[in-house]
């Protein structure tokens, strides 16, 4: 891990942690910068769970925490870049109203509930990386097979309407999304995205094989998303998208979970 990305992670965690430290917090990394980070297209993840809620006052300091650290150190970049939530563990199992902060790529809020997808919540179980407290995760529920497929279904209706070409990094994305997806629909694991799409790749699965090594490339290098040759392509990338989306679908109907969409 990049030595700026390690400063920043501990620097976030430590003011978290004087922050929330009479609320006894767990805090955890998860997701790409637990192993597959690259900066310009990850967040970095966060999942605080605290051993008591924590007070406005703390909720309102945590709220604009991100913003405080890039002004005090314009020179490190990642600060913006992470996402997650905050809350007590027992609102957090049970799902009831408590005070949460949550980051998001939009903005924050604080709000009365934080919830994770499965996905989330099978990458923290397998990859999670605890920096700091007691570690609860044998507290949190695990994703089963069944649910990250059900998973893998929703996320299949949402890739049917918007996964289109455009000049956008997203558009990337949803090859890699269906890659993951297709990984999870064969394997019943969950994988990074770099790594189910090179899985993907090895396994002859994409019809449209260069449009997913170009998605690779620029999650390896995104500052090509500043190449007008690159995002060029990116805009015809639509029927690609749609046809990597079709193997994942006779994934899914192998499965006994048709789409019932189009």
């Amino acid at each position: 891990m990049d030595a700026a990305l390690q400063h920043a992670i501990r620097r976030m965690t430590d003011e978290i942690c004087r922050i929330l430290a009479d609320c006894v917090p767990a805090v955890y990394l998860y997701g790409s910068a637990a192993g597959d980070y690259r900066h310009g297209w990850s967040d970095i993840d966060l999942l605080v769970l605290t051993g008591r809620p924590m007070t406005d006052i703390q909720a309102g300091k945590l709220l604009m925490l991100r913003q405080t650290l890039q002004d005090a150190e314009p020179e490190t970049p990642f600060y913006r870049s992470f996402e997650g939530g905050m809350i007590d563990l027992e609102a957090f199992l049970n799902r009831t109203d408590s005070r949460a902060v949550y980051w998001g790529t939009s903005g924050q809020r604080i709000t009365a509930q934080y919830a994770m997808d499965c996905f989330s919540l099978r990458l923290l179980h397998e990859h999670g990386v605890l920096l700091y407290g007691p570690d609860v995760r044998s507290c949190l529920p695990c994703p089963d097979t069944d649910e990250l497929l059900h998973g893998v279904q929703e996320h299949l209706r949402a890739i049917r309407i918007h996964g289109q070409g455009g000049r956008s990094l997203y558009t990337f994305g949803w090859m890699l999304d269906i890659a993951r997806g297709l990984y999870t629909a064969e394997t019943g694991c969950v994988a990074a995205k770099t790594a189910a799409g090179e899985w993907a790749l090895n396994q002859g699965l994409c019809p449209e094989a260069q449009a997913l090594r170009l998605a690779l490339r620029v999650r390896q290098d995104p500052s090509l998303k500043q190449d007008a040759s690159v995002l060029a392509r990116a805009e015809m990338f639509g029927p690609a998208i749609q046809a990597f989306a079709d193997v994942l679908e006779e994934a899914l109907e192998r499965r006994g979970l048709p789409l019932r969409f189009r």
